[in-house]
């Protein structure tokens, strides 16, 4: 099995091709659409670059799987799957929750579906499937989000926005729905359980202190060296520092219009009468 990896610096997401050399048999792992939001621009440099590799090493593309419904950039699942028809896009059951919470968030109406059927595949924890030779494992990690899915692929796990770098600690947790305190079950119960030489592959990279990028660590380095979650600390110690912490940070950049599309299945809004699509933003209005 090969792993590689394809970085967006403009919002720090790490995307994955993940192949098996002798039958070719390949998914990609939270694809990104670009997305400038000074003059609202979308384009697909990220995932151009993606689907020349796979046709560079003439894959066959089999499945196009999210990690959760990210909330600082757009997935590039659709993109991808326009210049690779009839390929699949999963994700994990529990979306539908997070698309109840967001739907009145966006009051995207009744016509909006919250039962995942914007996706083609979803994906229940502790289900096994298979991708040609890839054969892959759905861990549940919810507390980021509550439809947050790790994927194992033989001795690698992608964990999505669970856990970054062991020098950055775990991901917020203060995201409608969102849950310390599941987090750190997610960690310590089901990723921490997990032979330490297994590969981890991260999400995002924000390389504190200005070091190199970095997306490959073990659970056994996470587990001994991670600055919010080592293994041993306590759930309560643990959700009061994540809580307090959480309250400081800003929302991302790219919230809403991130959580609008991918709750969508990573679908732009279909046009308005006059042939443009419009992204809702919904207004935090405090009165001074």
């Amino acid at each position: 099995m090969k792993i590689e990896h394809f970085y967006d610096a403009r919002t720090n997401t790490l995307s994955y091709l993940v192949y098996d050399e002798a039958t070719r048999d390949a998914l990609v792992i939270d694809p990104v659409l670009d997305y400038e939001l000074v003059g609202s621009k979308v384009f697909e440099e990220s995932v151009a670059r993606i689907a020349a590799r796979i046709r560079a090493l003439d894959l066959r593309l089999g499945l196009l799987l999210e990690t959760h419904a990210h909330a600082d950039h757009l997935s590039g699942s659709q993109a991808l799957k326009r210049r690779f028809p009839g390929v699949p896009v999963a994700i994990g059951a529990a979306i539908t929750e997070v698309q109840t919470v967001f739907r009145d968030i966006y009051d995207l109406g009744p016509e909006f579906r919250v039962d995942g059927s914007q996706f083609d595949r979803l994906h229940h924890d502790g289900e096994r499937f298979d991708v040609g030779a890839l054969h892959i494992e759905a861990i549940a990690t919810p507390g980021h989000t509550p439809a947050c899915m790790s994927y194992r692929i033989g001795d690698a796990v992608f964990v999505g926005d669970a856990m970054f770098m062991p020098d950055y600690g775990a991901g917020r947790c203060d995201f409608p729905a969102g849950s310390a305190r599941a987090l750190w079950r997610s960690i310590t119960r089901r990723l921490y359980t997990l032979p330490d030489d297994t590969r981890m592959f991260v999400c995002h990279d924000y390389q504190p202190g200005g070091r190199p990028l970095a997306w490959q660590t073990t659970v056994g380095e996470q587990k001994a060296d991670n600055v919010q979650l080592p293994a041993g600390r306590e759930e309560d110690d643990f959700v009061a520092f994540r809580t307090a912490r959480d309250a400081t940070l800003d929302a991302p950049k790219l919230l809403y219009p991130s959580v609008q599309v991918n709750i969508d299945g990573g679908r732009l809004p279909a046009p308005a009468p006059n042939g443009r699509s419009y992204l809702k933003i919904p207004l935090d209005i405090r009165e001074s």
